[in-house]
């Protein structure tokens, strides 16, 4: 059994219930999370850095083939303990999914992922820097960011900018900024309160908090590596090897 050390979150969600259209023909026949980077699947990842951070428990959401996706998670033996969230019957995105879920993630701020968040560390782990840097005090969210400049195979315009407290703010429109979400924030669970009923985004929280100015990120330690498509996929097989190899 692991040893957790305490830690300021002690739940994660994990979203797994997307349809992963730009993955195709992949995902035809293969849910998203379970699509693997150099012999393992995007869901373990997410999974074994949540246990790496000292999170004992986590909620995962299903819908498309989500038989095959609770038949991986439950022959899972490693930490965290999981908890399935069925949406089979309607599809709720980012913000409707996790608050299905509220009421497994407790009253205390938990780590919302994205099950494809996928990155190569740093000297640090970024789990864990993110929940060492969560000051409740001054923040509703904090976010995980990566260089929009350096990131493999990204190449959109940015979705923030941050200041030098580490407060965020959009992107303008026809504005390029430097930093774009990586897929992990920590969340207070009071920010859903008022949402609405069903399907609606994770945006809908992050501007809230900026307009609370109460929205921050934390730049990731490491490289990002988008895998939104099958060539974005090999080519972050490719430096998850190269990266294996380098002394």
């Amino acid at each position: 059994m692991t040893d957790f050390p305490s830690t300021a979150v002690t739940r994660a969600f994990v979203l797994a219930a997307g349809l992963g259209k730009r993955m195709r023909p992949i995902t035809a026949t293969t849910p998203k999370p379970l699509v693997e980077v150099a012999g393992k699947s995007l869901v373990d990842y997410a999974l074994d850095r949540i246990a790496e951070a000292g999170i004992p428990e986590a909620v995962v959401n299903v819908h498309y083939l989500a038989d095959l996706m609770e038949a991986h998670l439950v022959r899972r033996r490693a930490a965290p303990r999981i908890t399935i969230s069925d949406e089979r019957g309607t599809l709720l995105e980012t913000g409707g999914g996790v608050k299905k879920a509220l009421d497994h993630l407790g009253s205390a701020p938990f780590m919302v992922l994205n099950s494809d968040s996928f990155w190569l560390e740093g000297p640090q782990p970024n789990l864990r820097r993110l929940v060492a840097a969560w000051d409740p005090e001054r923040m509703d969210m904090l976010l995980l960011l990566a260089s929009a400049a350096t990131s493999l195979g990204y190449d959109g315009p940015g979705d923030f900018n941050m200041d030098k407290e580490g407060r965020l703010t959009r992107r303008a429109e026809r504005e390029v900024s430097p930093f774009v979400y990586a897929g992990v924030a920590i969340v207070k669970p009071e920010l859903f309160a008022d949402t609405p009923e069903g399907s609606f985004s994770l945006n809908l929280l992050f501007d809230r908090a900026i307009a609370a100015e109460r929205l921050f990120g934390l730049r990731l330690d490491g490289q990002w590596l988008h895998v939104g498509t099958p060539e974005a996929l090999r080519e972050a097989e490719e430096r998850v090897r190269a990266s294996a190899t380098q002394p």
